[in-house]
């Protein structure tokens, strides 16, 4: 099918790509208010069983619906979906995240329910997702852990590390309550889906859309579903890939947790960093201090500046991390009316020049001493401290400059 033959049914313009070819059912559904969407992948083992399950759980639902199959097989998934009545999107083979991605131009329906064609996923029972659409959830999970798992459906490793441990980490970094953020069945709104942007091509889309998710604050909710084990003569796609796939899974969904969480070991982390050095390198400004039996001298002052500095450079790179996530401008309007352009860059100005006065004069000292300096001299701790204002005043000059740059690229994807 064209692009014009595209506009035509869907009523849209999307940006097809040329690899892309979408075929359409005799029996097609017109105006669907909910659109399936399923990646395949040599699923002729399953396939058909799969969309009559669909077909059941929309009649159950009482909503119009249509299945959409992204097909990369060399099978015959793709003549058994079409017998069936689904649409087929025709892709090249290149990753479970891409698919999801090509779709995008091809969804009809307002609401979009995610899954896997292999009949683990019981698409029978999509009742709850759509009444909770209705509600006006933009977001929606199935939870297998708040549902029903099969016996023999879900590897140990799986059930009893991998994802409960992932789940964990998710949640302690974006402050979520996620039970189960690897299960593949799924739905969000089409217009949620738009502006996610998905960029994932493999696995770690699943936790790109979650963190996604989050970063939008997008009205979430979770549905407990019933998990099944694979047919008989069916393998996963994980088994086929070999015993290393689970593990280089659970990587790149870190990975993906990581990027997106960047703030979490940035911006708190360096709020204590600074504090903490600051507190020890300024009270020993104008020399050494002694609190009972310790002596905090010139050694600890130069600790305190290293832990200062640091602090300060997470914090800034913590607050550009969240501008480079914030999906609905307000976190970037508050950090902007913090850091305001002008007033920002003229504070900075004044306390590099203090700073560098301080410093000059310990260069002074240094001269004027034959190039020696005298160790509990209290010139050298007031030059320490004019490191430090210098140091403090250029990051913060560069971080405005970097926080209204990051801003126009952002703004203008």
């Amino acid at each position: 099918m064209t692009a014009a033959q595209v506009r035509t049914i869907s009523g849209a313009i999307p940006r097809v790509d040329p690899e892309l070819e979408l075929h359409v059912p005799q029996s097609d559904v017109q105006d669907p208010e909910l659109s399936i969407v399923i990646p395949a992948l040599n699923e002729e083992l399953t396939i058909g069983d799969f969309i009559d399950w669909c077909k059941e759980g929309l009649a159950k639902a009482r909503v119009a619906g249509e299945i959409l199959i992204v097909d990369s097989s060399t099978d015959r998934t793709r003549e058994i979906a079409l017998a069936k009545g689904a649409r087929v999107l025709a892709a090249p083979k290149r990753g479970l995240g891409r698919a999801y991605i090509d779709s995008v131009p091809f969804i009809r329906g307002r609401w979009v329910l995610m899954g896997d064609c292999d009949c683990t996923y019981d698409f029978r029972e999509i009742e709850p997702f759509v009444k909770k659409f209705r509600d006006g959830a933009e977001f929606i999970m199935g939870s297998r852990f708040r549902g029903y798992i099969e016996p023999g459906s879900m590897p140990p490793l799986h059930r009893y590390l991998g994802t409960p441990v992932t789940t964990w980490i998710l949640n302690v970094i974006f402050s979520s309550r996620f039970s189960d953020i690897h299960c593949g069945m799924r739905g969000l709104t089409r217009d949620g889906l738009e502006r996610m942007g998905l960029r994932s091509q493999s696995w770690e889309y699943a936790s790109e859309m979650v963190l996604k998710s989050v970063h939008m604050k997008l009205r979430t909710e979770e549905v407990p579903i019933r998990f099944l084990k694979d047919r008989e003569g069916r393998l996963s796609h994980h088994k086929r890939s070999g015993w290393f796939s689970p593990w280089a899974a659970a990587w790149i969904n870190l990975r993906a947790m990581f990027v997106y969480g960047a703030d979490f070991f940035l911006l708190r982390p360096g709020i204590l960093l600074a504090v903490g050095g600051c507190a020890l390198m300024l009270p020993l400004t104008f020399g050494p201090v002694t609190v009972g039996p310790i002596t905090f001298s010139l050694l600890w002052m130069l600790f305190g500046l290293t832990l200062a500095t640091l602090g300060l450079q997470c914090v800034y790179l913590g607050i550009l991390a969240q501008v480079f996530f914030d999906y609905s401008g307000d976190v970037t309007r508050r950090w902007f009316a913090r850091f305001p352009y002008t007033r920002t860059v003229g504070l900075a100005a004044a306390v590099f020049a203090c700073g560098l006065g301080l410093a000059g004069s310990l260069v002074v000292y240094y001269v004027r001493h034959d190039f020696r300096l005298v160790p509990e001299a209290t010139v050298n701790y007031l030059g320490v401290t004019g490191l430090f204002l210098m140091i403090a005043g250029f990051v913060t000059f560069t971080f405005t400059l970097l926080l209204n740059a990051t801003s126009v690229a952002v703004w203008r994807r």
